[in-house]
């Protein structure tokens, strides 16, 4: 097993950002409220790579582990290194957003609450697209049960310590399935198109993170909604969770035009907001609308729980996003 030290971009809090892997039925990304865990698809086995912090949010240290057959290849090195830094945010400076919006009424609060909260992604573009057409119109809950079924089927397998772990499947076996066997995960049928265009997309090399990665923000949604099943809100929900792009604000997103609108920008509770009236709003927070969304919502769940009667014995339901 290797084991190493990094040091992320402080402050850092790996409890507060992998928090929402504990939020749906997840088998990908396991975060036990300590260690989190993910399968690498590397090798014929596989390797299991383990991050715990030590240290304040100040002073943070994620200690890293890679076990495997494999665990000290390049490979395992390369597949650690997007997950700590597309998935768990560790390499994503906050410094400069707390500066700009310490002081804003709206993020002031939550940047005080959650000092090293990241956003929570995923290590490709093709995951993040996936699941993003995924929740679609959907409850975030059923939509990544259907996600654990998808990964269940099609993903790779291996077993470190008694437990089996999975890892999100390749493109290839979703591009060459037919419409009617993914339309057995409970899909629509303008779902399982979309899911295998996209699939067909990265396994044809028509599309990949390559070709994205010079392009601006707009650019590269213009490139993606050129996809069938693709609108923008898909968009960039890939670009922001599957490529750690910092400042996309995914406005129609029902988060952001009811939960938020009502919620901390006090509009009426019986309407949403207006995508474009959203967007504009969300200017002031530029270059870091990502990071603005994130903490907002953080801010939601906290006063959803402190609001909760005492009786009900359930957690508050987290706003989309």
């Amino acid at each position: 097993m290797k084991r190493f030290t990094i040091v992320p971009e402080r402050p850092y809090s790996l409890a507060l950002t992998a928090e929402r892997y504990t939020r749906f039925p997840e088998v990908v990304d396991r975060f036990d409220g300590r260690v989190y865990r993910r399968l690498l698809p590397i090798g014929r086995r596989g390797v299991l790579l383990s991050v715990e912090q030590e240290g304040t949010a100040a002073r943070a240290a994620l200690r890293v582990g890679l076990e495997g057959a494999l665990a000290e290849s390049e490979a395992a090195a390369e597949a650690a290194s997007r997950v700590l830094q597309r998935s768990l945010g560790a390499s994503t400076p906050v410094s400069p957003f707390y500066r700009s919006h310490r002081g804003d009424p709206i993020l002031g609060a939550p940047i005080r609450a959650f000092r090293g909260l990241r956003i929570a992604g995923v290590p490709s573009l093709w995951e993040a697209l996936v699941t993003a057409v995924l929740a679609q119109q959907v409850n975030l809950k059923f939509a990544y049960d259907i996600r654990r079924e998808i990964c269940q089927t099609y993903g790779r397998r291996a077993r470190f310590s008694k437990e089996t772990y999975i890892a999100f499947p390749a493109p290839e076996p979703l591009a060459s399935e037919s419409l009617p066997r993914l339309r057995r995960f409970r899909l629509s049928r303008s779902k399982a198109v979309a899911i295998r265009e996209i699939a067909r997309a990265f396994a044809g090399g028509e599309l990949s993170e390559e070709i994205l990665a010079p392009l601006s923000d707009e650019d590269a949604i213009a490139r993606l909604v050129a996809l069938r099943g693709v609108g923008r809100w898909t968009a960039e929900i890939g670009l922001q969770r599957g490529l750690g792009r910092t400042d996309i604000f995914p406005a129609g997103d029902l988060g952001v035009v009811k939960y938020l609108a009502q919620g901390l920008l006090g509009h009426a509770s019986t309407s949403k907001a207006k995508e474009e009236d959203m967007r504009r709003y969300a200017e002031r927070w530029a270059p870091h609308r990502s990071l603005a969304l994130v903490y907002g919502y953080a801010e939601l769940n906290r006063r959803r729980a402190v609001n909760r009667p005492r009786s009900s014995p359930f957690p508050p339901e987290p706003p989309p996003s």
